[in-house]
């Protein structure tokens, strides 16, 4: 199974992101998990949610922002992965100048009905600072 990120429809996610659909179970033949990728503009804030069931990594390909997981904040970067637990709440703001893309892996794959929204905020929200340190090897 090949797909190509050109032939994917855009779609909103209820955490305000836009994302493109690489891999679901809805329209392909994989069967435990999804992959898509993210794109959070300029000066945006995604709404603070968390997934009950979901699993969740996010692979940073391109872009500089903060992540919010619970009450910890840290720096994010091209390069970087982050896991997010089942029932973690999470979010993730783009503090740069281009577009933040976000390949998201999840398992079982993603679905509007397991995402509870916490807040709906989807302009910039100055976060806490990151962290010191926080993130390295966690």
């Amino acid at each position: 199974m090949k797909t190509q990120i050109k032939d994917r429809p855009a779609y909103l996610t209820k955490d305000g992101s836009e994302i493109r659909e690489l891999l679901h179970p809805d329209h392909h033949s994989v069967t435990n998990q999804s992959l898509a990728e993210a794109r959070i503009p300029a000066g945006v804030t995604t709404h603070l949610h968390r997934h009950h069931r979901s699993e969740e990594i996010y692979h940073i390909t391109s872009g500089t922002g903060v992540m919010q997981l619970e009450d910890k904040v840290f720096s994010i970067t091209a390069g970087d992965s982050v896991l997010i637990s089942p029932g973690t709440a999470h979010s993730i703001t783009n503090n740069g100048e281009k577009p933040l893309v976000v390949l998201c892996c999840c398992a079982p794959a993603y679905s509007h009905e397991d995402t509870e929204l916490l807040s709906q905020a989807s302009e910039f929200i100055s976060p806490p600072l990151p962290q010191e340190g926080w993130g390295e090897g966690s």
